[in-house]
């Protein structure tokens, strides 16, 4: 039955990842395609091909959530967490990507895994361990506060890119910011790669460590590989419906402010995954940082009431996921 299980605890983490990628391709493409930086079919494909890199590149964040810092029940019960929290997040990624919303697929899965293991508490006393200290400092504040952090520093470097600027032609400004975005493109994508391949994998070590299959505390090549492939796979097959949003509905985006947008956004994710080993939400950091960006401009053109609803969306992503994952469990514990 734990074999059983753990096969498809694998398939669901496979799932999430495709789930993942085809939701979170918006981030990497929306602001070059709104600016005809770069086609969409030549978008998606360089988005692809960097995320698969991004996450081939580095386990280090992944190394540091499956050694003692995070632990599952072993057995069953393990197990039926982990495919709970798989199943409430990748439900709440279709749901917001149907409805054209962009949300965080790490809080849905953060939120589906402890939904889950208090579902799991709740009926035998067995839940996630891991410390107060690590769920705060390591995995709370950087998504909490990335981005604000984003909006902030999207907004100031307005400044030194307008400065920078000044004295050329407006067709010179924007043929030079869209060659800038062609290459943050694939920059960010290769930090998405780096940032969200990472969270299947662990899933992944965390379901074969609970089953017993596995000792170690590294990332196997083959579920490295394996995550890396589905998330490419997912970004290729990308929807549009969060595309519109990022590049229509949110502001009024030019060359300039989306190239602004995209460098911060990149340079945090990179500094999140390899200088402090921190997950960040690519698509809050994304999101933000072309809302702060878009606020920086002689006229508004960031669309309040749209910004309002992504918020709504950001803050009730990890108490629906919660409830999803506690239910999922509920319903699956009689079989485990």
């Amino acid at each position: 039955m734990e074999l059983f299980l753990l096969g498809t605890a694998v398939v669901l983490a496979g799932g999430f990842a495709f789930i993942n990628g085809f939701h979170d391709v918006s981030n990497s493409v929306a602001t070059s395609v709104r600016t005809r930086a770069l086609t969409p079919t030549v978008a998606v494909l360089l988005a692809a091909l960097f995320n698969l890199v991004g996450a081939l590149m580095s386990v280090s964040l992944a190394d540091l959530f499956t050694g003692d810092r995070i632990a599952l029940p072993s057995g069953q019960t393990g197990l039926g967490i982990i495919i709970a929290g798989l199943l409430a997040a990748s439900s709440w990624g279709l749901f917001t990507w149907y409805r054209g919303k962009p949300s965080s697929s790490t809080h849905a899965l953060l939120g589906g895994l402890v939904g889950a293991g208090l579902a799991s508490a709740f009926l035998s006393d067995q839940s996630i361990a891991w410390s107060g200290r690590v769920f705060l400092l390591e995995i709370g504040l950087p998504l909490l506060l990335s981005p604000v952090i984003a909006f902030l520093l999207a907004y100031l470097a307005v400044f030194p890119a307008t400065w920078f600027l000044r004295n050329n032609s407006p067709r010179k400004v924007n043929e030079g910011n869209r060659m800038a975005q062609a290459v943050l493109t694939g920059a960010f994508a290769l930090g998405h790669g780096l940032q969200d391949g990472q969270r299947t994998m662990v899933v992944i070590v965390l379901a074969m460590v609970g089953a017993g299959v596995y000792t170690g505390s590294t990332v196997p090549i083959w579920v490295q590989v394996f995550a890396a492939v589905v998330l490419a796979a997912g970004s290729l097959l990308g929807g549009w419906r969060i595309t519109h949003t990022l590049s229509h509905r949110l502001v009024r985006i030019d060359p300039l402010h989306g190239m602004a947008a995209q460098g911060v956004s990149a340079v945090m994710l990179f500094v999140g995954a390899i200088g402090f080993h921190m997950p960040l939400s690519s698509t809050h950091t994304m999101t933000s940082a072309i809302v702060g960006a878009g606020t920086n401009h002689r006229y508004s053109t960031v669309h309040r009431r749209v910004v309002r609803t992504v918020l709504l969306v950001w803050i009730t992503t990890a108490p629906v996921a919660a409830l999803l994952g506690a239910t999922l469990y509920l319903a699956i514990s009689p079989l485990l």
